[in-house]
């Protein structure tokens, strides 16, 4: 953002906040240095444009913009900041305080949470609270994130919001081996992470009885199913212990991998040398072994690599990297068809 746009901003809020009463478009035009109303009917279009951007910018960030006008027998609407909507009371908080609010912000940095986490850290730190860099203190150094890279995420976590049942195929597994995949109806409760894994938690419909699903184990889109506000939350219900009574345990396994020479470095950080018992499938590739407990998780950071690394057991590892492989091959070449298209965009 430009340092021009920036002080603009900055008028316009406190232009807004510095007044009771509804201020117009045009007035605001007139006090708020930045903005050139100008004279001719273009001018004053591409003037009142650059308002409604800054406006729905002030809204994204968390300014509450409140509208209304001061006479009855005016019909042009004005704007205002209530102050006891925005601003905030002195907040003291203790280092340790401080330093769980920042992290959790940070956490959060990388999801569809990003914006709202953002805004309440921005409104922490008007009001007077260290939440900043200086909030982490003992944990400079340590950035964690959350890792809701699911595609599931975001559309269970909005129906969850929306109070909206779903439909989704799921991969059904036995004893870390999957066995197919079945169609399930669930009326949402709560996304939540429990040791390092994200879950659904909700009413199966079908099953007729509450269970949690794994957003890894999703095998495609999620659809949501009839009206929003339909889905009603039990008020006694427990997700944390609805999770960590279903959810199957980690079971840690070994996968061995062929790694080409001069790749894979981050994948070499954690692994190790394989016994010398099979030759590697290429004279320029090397055999390593890596500990994993989520087959989902660790077949998408694999595919990463391209050609540059072959599973080579468990099958099951080496099946869901196909499996993506194969997903990814045909999405391009349904993107390839389409671009060949004569006339087509």
């Amino acid at each position: 953002m430009s340092r021009r746009r920036v002080e603009r901003l900055l008028n316009l809020t406190m232009c807004l906040m510095a007044t009771s009463r509804f201020i117009t478009v045009s007035q605001l035009g007139e006090l708020v240095e930045g903005y050139e109303p100008g004279v001719t009917e273009e001018e004053q279009e591409a003037f009142r444009r650059m308002f409604e951007r800054d406006k729905a910018y002030l809204r994204e960030i968390g300014i509450p913009l409140e509208t209304g006008t001061d006479s009855a027998f005016s019909d042009e609407v004005g704007y205002r900041i209530r102050r006891g909507d925005y601003a905030l009371p002195d907040i003291a908080l203790a280092p340790d305080e401080a330093a769980a609010l920042a992290l959790a912000g940070a956490l959060w940095s990388t999801t569809a949470l990003a914006g709202p986490a953002a805004s309440a850290l921005r409104k922490l730190a008007a009001g007077g609270a260290a939440v900043g860099d200086g909030g982490l203190g003992a944990l400079d150094g340590f950035e964690p994130r959350v890792d809701a890279t699911d595609p599931a995420f975001e559309p269970c976590l909005a129906a969850v919001q929306a109070g909206r049942a779903i439909r989704f195929p799921y991969r059904k597994m036995v004893k870390m081996v999957e066995t197919g995949v079945t169609e399930r109806h669930v009326e949402p409760w709560g996304v939540l992470s429990w040791r390092g894994r994200w879950y659904l938690a909700g009413h199966d419909v079908v099953r007729g009885a509450p269970r949690v699903f794994r957003l890894s184990r999703f095998a495609g889109p999620v659809r949501p199913v009839g009206l929003g506000g339909a889905v009603r939350v039990p008020p006694d219900v427990d997700l944390h212990a609805m999770v960590s009574t279903q959810a199957p345990p980690d079971q840690v396994r070994t996968a061995t991998l062929a790694v080409r020479h001069g790749t894979g470095h981050a994948l070499r950080r954690h692994a190790r040398p394989a016994p010398a018992t099979r030759p590697a499938p290429a004279a320029d590739m090397d055999l390593v072994e890596m500990e994993f407990a989520d087959t989902e998780r660790f077949a998408r950071w694999i595919v990463g690599s391209g050609p540059d690394v072959i599973v080579l057991e468990p099958p099951e590892l080496r099946a869901a990297v196909v499996a993506r492989l194969r997903a990814a091959a045909a999405g391009t070449a349904g993107v390839c068809e389409a671009a060949a298209v004569p006339g087509g965009r």
